[in-house]
């Protein structure tokens, strides 16, 4: 048997488990799902997570009973409430799930208004000339990074010292396809390695990319960004870093890789069909629907990203989201990023239409609060993702 192999194969009991217990399974579902994993994966939980439930109860005056109705489907949709917290041991990510919050009044598919805002931005209104680029935005001091269908502009606002913008061929930021984010993916990474042929210093490269102004973009013409940065990566990424690196120290196993399987043994795991590529809804997101893809393999992350993001605008209704790439450093460093892959992350931002922020003091100080169910989001996943 191959290293990855017996890294990554099931047992007969693991698998059978997994084949046969996840129909219809819901967030509330959790702690049996957990109560029930088979002694391996059950010891990787206990290693990894903790979920902790908690129940709540509202008596609501006579006079609210109508708008609950309207809001909720009934009154005795909301009395007893269970609220499920999971926690990574490990990072001390958490998220809190209530049924209820995701019973709220919700915008599905996005709305003809949105597109009517992107289309009026375009063109002459495009006052950070990313509709024309070549004129209307600067460059890098080594020139432009030119792909099929971007190409590279220095930022003008930077949060680093190296910090690009890829400009897309669509002012539409949902308007791509797999060629184009294959190139997007492609393209920026000639950026990075063209930054450090320029500043040798430059060496540890981050990826990210806002749809619409929900995700924090600050421009509404399809752009991702681009930064490498000198020293060391940026905290968060470091301290992730760090984390994998002790968690291998003390277990002799993988964490991506052990994640991995607690998610996979409970049926949040996606189904990509590669010994290169893995993804999983993550059951402690950062917030709404958030998926994690990592691996090895440039391209077939840029494929499953595509993918992850196809479903989410086409089937979920999501217009406004962050995507992040942490990518190894451009050249050897005195600390080991052997337990690090390349990690793709997407998250739902929500209704670009909605005043209310989908972030506030209990996610900037606590935890994350989330509405959407990950067995959800694995179920309209389930398929996505072709031979790679």
């Amino acid at each position: 048997m191959s290293v990855r192999e017996s890294l990554w194969t099931m047992d007969s009991f693991e698998e059978a488990f997994f084949s046969n217990n996840h129909g219809g399974a819901v967030i509330t579902h959790l702690p049996r799902l957990v109560a029930g994993l088979p002694p391996s994966v059950a010891a990787l939980w206990r290693q990894l997570f903790r979920v902790d439930v908690s129940h709540g109860t509202i008596h609501p005056p006579d006079r609210m009973h109508g708008w609950i109705e309207r809001a909720f489907g009934s009154v005795e949709a909301v009395l007893h409430q269970e609220i499920i917290r999971v926690t990574n041991l490990w990072t001390l990510d958490g998220a809190i799930f209530n049924r209820i919050r995701g019973l709220r009044p919700q915008q599905g598919r996005y709305q003809s208004d949105i597109d009517q805002i992107i289309a009026a931005s375009a063109g002459p209104q495009d006052e950070a000339g990313f509709c024309t680029p070549e004129s209307g935005t600067p460059e890098d001091r080594f020139g432009r990074v030119r792909g099929r269908y971007c190409l590279s502009a220095s930022n003008v606002a930077k949060f680093d010292g190296w910090h690009g913008v890829l400009i897309f061929d669509q002012h539409n930021p949902l308007n791509f396809n797999l060629e184009r984010v294959e190139d997007y993916i492609q393209t920026a990474g000639r950026w990075f390695d063209a930054v450090h042929s320029a500043d040798p210093q430059a060496i540890y490269p981050f990826f990210i990319w806002n749809s619409l102004w929900r995700s924090g973009a600050s421009v509404i013409h399809g752009h991702a960004q681009m930064s490498v940065s000198h020293g060391m990566a940026y905290p968060k990424v470091e301290m992730l870093r760090r984390t994998a690196e002790q968690y291998q120290l003390q277990n002799n196993s993988n964490y991506f890789q052990d994640v991995w399987r607690v998610h996979r043994a409970l049926g949040l795991s996606l189904n990509i069909h590669s010994d290169n590529t893995y993804g999983f809804v993550s059951l402690t997101p950062v917030k709404e629907k958030e998926v994690v893809l990592f691996g090895n393999d440039p391209q077939e992350l840029a494929q499953s990203l595509y993918h992850v993001l196809d479903c989410f605008v086409t089937e979920l209704g999501v217009q406004s989201f962050n995507v992040s790439m942490t990518l190894p450093p451009l050249t050897d460093t005195p600390e080991s990023w052997a337990n690090l892959p390349t990690i793709v992350r997407i998250v739902d931002r929500g209704d670009p239409n909605s005043r209310g922020s989908d972030i506030g003091a209990m996610e900037l100080y606590a935890a994350t609060v989330v509405a959407s169910d990950p067995f959800n989001i694995a179920n309209a996943l389930a398929g996505r993702f072709p031979s790679l």
